[in-house]
């Protein structure tokens, strides 16, 4: 059969439906209904393009701490509608890039101001998810990242290592039958656990937060597609928003504005998500603390137990789409669901004989420099978040709450961050860019191959390939 927007893969009965945005919205009943699009031309004091986290959490914060703004939120199709509503669902303390970038620009204490941010913004989500009443199924059960090859848990225990040597990381190097203890992953060698990280369902939070900032007065128009971003001016079809600041807020979307095409590239991730396990299938792998789950991989996967009982695991399939293209309705390749199937099998046996319910895709991110950036330019008044290469669920919050300091003129630790101001050099022009990105990946899956069969340490093509990709 050919295949489309939320068409089984395969056509028979139980077939997996693939696309329809998202699992996660599908399981909320469906796409939102639409809010009203921009009615023409207006004034505001603060214009954000994107409903996704970014733009949310920018909106509920300068709304809370000066509610007699006008804020207004302007969206292409609906809220969530990009990684927010698709992603893997981890709240998690991950500083983008790594902090040895920014002991190298601005020093150790700055880049631990950095790591305690983030640390701190796990529990800030927890905390505000609670405070306004945000069902977004969220339970703190810390981050297990495996490894499955003795080539990984190399790289485990000196990543352990580094992490040890920060306050407040509170990372465990566990060994095979410490982390079988938490959750049976087969023939994993160790892993690592730490505790700042929490699993949630992305629709609802974003869904959740949307209804929030409304409720503070913020205006969110749909179906509002912004073609250019000007000094103050957002520009439509349906009008421009003028405003003394204007946010950019669009991340893996962000090539789609004019003059952006190269400044982030849309990396392409696929999730799928099993039926309902039984209670025999789930006593067998264990995994009764809601641990987010990762592994060593290059090209990783990560993993988490749904709140209602499913296993839900993504990964990378088709990296990049020539011309820093975009999909439209989530859709991800066969062999792409193929591959993450296979993969869900070999961690967990027990659920091999599980359905696999859906599969989706979206896109995140990518700078060229692979590291998230918060800025404002106060002689245009444009601003900007982005760049969080997956750990976007968390940066957000942090970049929503500087973004409304910028906004504001509240000098906080915030602002002083080693991420405000970055600016990352462009990516490449194509075909340079979709052959450097599919090259890249091609190197790592086949080192992952080699560690596989037997490699004891970390392939040399993965080496080059970090290096190559500016890691």
């Amino acid at each position: 059969m050919t295949e489309r927007a939320g068409a089984p893969v395969g056509g028979g009965p139980g077939a997996t439906t693939n696309g329809d945005v998202s699992f996660w919205w599908r399981q909320l009943g469906g796409l939102p209904a639409p809010r009203p699009a921009l009615p023409g031309s207006v004034d505001a004091d603060v214009c954000i393009v994107g409903a996704g986290y970014t733009g949310l959490w920018t909106a509920y914060y300068l709304k809370r701490a000066q509610p007699d703004l006008r804020v207004v939120v302007l969206e292409a199709r609906f809220a969530g509608f990009g990684a927010s509503g698709r992603n893997g669902g981890w709240l998690v303390n991950s500083v983008t890039g790594g902090r040895e970038q920014y002991v190298a620009s601005h020093g150790r204490d700055a880049a631990a101001a950095q790591q305690a941010a983030l640390t701190g913004a796990v529990h800030e989500v927890v905390e505000v998810t609670d405070r306004e009443g945000i069902d977004a199924d969220v339970r703190l059960g810390g981050e297990l990242v495996v490894a499955r090859t003795p080539a990984q848990l190399e790289r485990l225990r000196a990543a352990v290592a580094a992490d040890a040597a920060w306050a407040g990381t509170d990372v465990a190097l566990l060994d095979a039958e410490q982390a079988a203890a938490r959750v049976r992953v087969a023939g994993a060698l160790g892993a690592s656990w730490h505790p700042h990280c929490a699993r949630v369902h992305p629709a609802k939070l974003v869904a959740g937060l949307a209804e929030v900032v409304e409720r503070l007065g913020v205006e969110v128009f749909e179906g509002t597609p912004v073609r250019a971003l000007e000094p103050r001016r957002a520009v439509t079809d349906r009008g421009a928003v003028r405003a003394a600041y204007v946010i950019r807020a669009t991340e893996g979307y962000t090539a789609g504005l004019r003059g952006q095409r190269r400044a982030l590239l849309p990396m392409n991730s696929s999730m799928v998500v099993t039926e309902p396990l039984p209670a025999s299938v789930w006593e067998e792998i264990g995994w009764t603390g809601c641990e987010a789950l990762g592994d060593m991989a290059h090209a990783y996967v990560y993993a988490q137990r749904t709140a209602d009982g499913r296993i839900a695991l993504g990964g990378r399939g088709v990296p990049y789409r020539f011309g820093s293209r975009t999909d439209e309705d989530g859709r991800t390749q066969p062999g792409t669901v193929a591959a993450l199937t296979q993969m869900l099998h070999a961690l967990f046996p027990a659920a091999a004989g599980a359905a696999v319910d859906h599969a989706w895709c979206g896109v995140l991110g990518v700078p060229r420099d692979w590291s998230a950036s918060v800025g404002l330019d106060r002689s245009t008044g444009l601003g900007w978040a982005g760049g969080y290469v997956g750990t976007g669920v968390t940066a957000t919050n942090l970049a929503g709450r500087t973004l409304a300091d910028l906004v504001l003129e509240r000098d906080s630790d915030r602002t002083q961050l080693p991420w405000v101001g970055h600016r990352a050099r462009r990516w490449e022009p194509e075909p340079l860019r979709w052959l450097g990105v599919h090259s890249l990946y091609r190197a790592y899956r086949a080192a992952d191959r080699r560690e596989s069969a037997g490699l004891r340490t970390t392939s040399r093509l993965a080496r080059v390939a970090d290096r190559v990709a500016g890691r």
